[in-house]
């Protein structure tokens, strides 16, 4: 399965966001899962590139001009894909991937999940995000979807198109059930 991480490119967030993120990466390669990600060699996109590289699983980076310009491509990739820009980034990882997963990251990261529910919603794809609510990280965001649901501002249901799962072994049985 190709799986999609979206996360965070910053290398001063919890450690333990780095451990999960590693046992993750671990996870897919030994089970022969392809990652498709940003490309970069910063934060959680570094830490699970690595992971997964070090366990013998393939890695996809679709990485735009500015990181390349800016020196920061991740050292794991086995396809490299080229882009313009974050919104052609964003179009490639979705036409490369089977499902997304959301680990903790900042507003890329909520684009990311954003414009692949949206596109969900109305019809372009069927593939979903799954929220991995890495302690507790993705509550607020959990809270304030609940409430544009309740308040009727969603198509259908959430859990339609983005899955929340609190640990490691929900997450593993959510990707299982892809297959």
């Amino acid at each position: 399965m190709k799986i999609c991480i979206f996360c965070s490119a910053n290398k001063d967030i919890a450690p333990e966001y780095f451990e999960m993120t590693r046992r993750l990466g671990r996870w897919m390669g030994e089970n022969g899962h392809t990652l498709v990600f940003g490309g970069c060699d910063m934060g959680l996109m570094a830490c699970v590139a690595e992971a997964v590289h070090e366990t013998g699983g393939r890695t996809v980076g679709v990485v735009p001009s500015k990181v390349e310009e800016n020196g920061r491509v991740s050292p794991y990739l086995d396809v490299h894909i080229p882009c313009d820009n974050l919104s052609d980034r964003k179009d490639l990882l979705l036409a490369q991937s089977d499902v997304c997963v959301a680990l903790p990251g900042g507003v890329g990261t909520l684009d990311e999940i954003f414009t692949v529910v949206a596109a969900h919603t109305i019809g372009y794809h069927h593939k979903r995000v799954i929220l991995y609510n890495m302690n507790g990280f993705w509550n607020s965001l959990i809270a304030l979807l609940d409430d544009l649901e309740a308040r009727g501002m969603l198509r259908g249901c959430r859990e339609e198109y983005i899955q929340v799962v609190n640990t490691e072994k929900e997450l593993f049985t959510a990707l299982n059930v892809e297959h």
